[in-house]
C-alpha cells in the first residue's frame, strides 16, 4: 500500500494494516544451549516439576516434561501397569530434536520394573539417550557422597516398602533404618508438608547411625528444606527429586555447584 493511499484511507476514517515485509533475525543455540533434559512425570504427580523449577535455574539448561498415566493408588500392580506407557510418552518430548538426558519420574516403579527395563522403554523412542530414574540417581548420589548406611523415608505401603528395601540392599546399600507415612494415595502424599518430611528425616537419624538419608518418592518435598536439615543433622540428605535433578545435570555435562541445595549439589559424578 502506498503512503498516499494510506493517507487517503486515514482521512476517510478507514483503518489499514501496514505490512512492512520480512524482517531480519538472528538465531542462537536456544534456551537449551547447555542441556536439554526430558522429564517423564506421572499423571498424578504435583511435586516433581515444582522442585525441578526450584533447582534448574541455570542459564542454558531447559526441562521438557510430559506426563505418563498412572493410578493414584500406589501398589505393585499399578506400578507395573506403567511399563507400556513409557515409550509413547517419551516420543512426545521434542520429536526429532536432541535431548541430552531423559529422566523417568517414579521411584517405586523404577524399583518394581527395574532400571534397565525403564531405560529400554525410553530408548524405544530415543535410541542411545542417557537415562536416569530416581533410584538410579539416588545410587549415584550415595556413591558421590561416600554413603553406605542409609536411612530411607517413604510414603508407601508395606508391600512397596519391602520392594524398595530389597532393591537397595541387592545393590549394596545398607538400609539401616526405614520409616514411612504409610499413605498409598498419591493425591494425599503430594500434600504432606515439607516440615513433616523434615521431622521424618530427623526421626530416622535419631534411631540409627546413618551416612545419609534418602526421601523416596517424587511427590514428597525436600528441596526447600534440605540445607537446613543437613545443618541440624550433620549428614547429607537427598530425595527422589533432589537426586534426580542432580543426576540429570551431571549426565548432561553440567557440573555447576549450586548453593542452598545441600552437599550433593557441590559434587560431581
Amino acid at each position: 500500500m502506498t503512503a498516499r493511499r494510506a493517507a487517503a484511507d486515514a482521512a476517510a476514517g478507514k483503518t489499514a494494516t501496514l505490512d512492512i515485509g520480512t524482517l531480519p533475525y538472528e538465531a542462537d543455540a536456544g534456551v537449551a544451549r547447555r542441556a536439554a533434559i526430558g522429564l517423564l512425570v506421572l499423571a498424578t504427580d504435583q511435586t516433581l516439576e515444582y522442585e525441578f523449577r526450584q533447582i534448574m535455574r541455570l542459564d542454558g539448561v531447559a526441562i521438557y516434561a510430559t506426563r505418563v498415566y498412572n493410578d493414584a493408588e500406589v501398589s505393585v500392580a499399578t506400578l507395573r501397569a506403567m511399563r507400556p506407557l513409557i515409550a509413547p510418552a517419551t516420543a512426545l518430548i521434542l520429536p526429532e530434536l536432541k535431548l541430552d538426558v531423559v529422566a523417568f519420574g517414579c521411584t517405586s516403579a523404577s524399583m518394581v520394573l527395574g532400571e534397565e527395563t525403564i531405560f529400554a522403554e525410553i530408548r524405544k523412542s530415543r535410541p542411545g539417550v542417557a537415562c536416569t530414574t530416581p533410584v538410579t540417581a539416588a545410587l549415584a548420589a550415595f556413591r558421590a557422597l561416600g554413603a553406605r548406611r542409609i536411612g530411607v523415608l517413604t510414603p508407601y505401603s508395606k508391600e512397596v516398602n519391602d520392594t524398595v528395601a530389597r532393591y537397595l540392599r541387592d545393590r549394596g546399600v545398607e538400609v539401616a533404618a526405614l520409616g514411612s507415612f504409610s499413605q498409598p494415595d498419591d493425591h494425599v502424599v503430594a500434600r504432606i508438608t515439607a516440615d513433616s518430611v523434615a521431622r521424618g528425616v530427623e526421626a530416622l537419624a535419631g534411631k540409627a547411625a546413618l551416612d545419609a538419608v534418602f526421601v523416596s518418592c517424587t511427590s514428597l518435598r525436600l528441596c526447600e528444606t534440605v540445607a537446613r536439615i543437613e545443618g541440624r543433622l550433620g549428614i547429607p540428605v537427598t530425595s527422589s527429586d533432589h537426586a534426580l535433578a542432580w543426576h540429570c545435570l551431571r549426565q548432561a555435562g553440567v557440573d555447576d555447584s549450586i548453593d542452598g541445595l545441600g552437599r550433593l549439589f557441590a559434587l560431581s559424578l
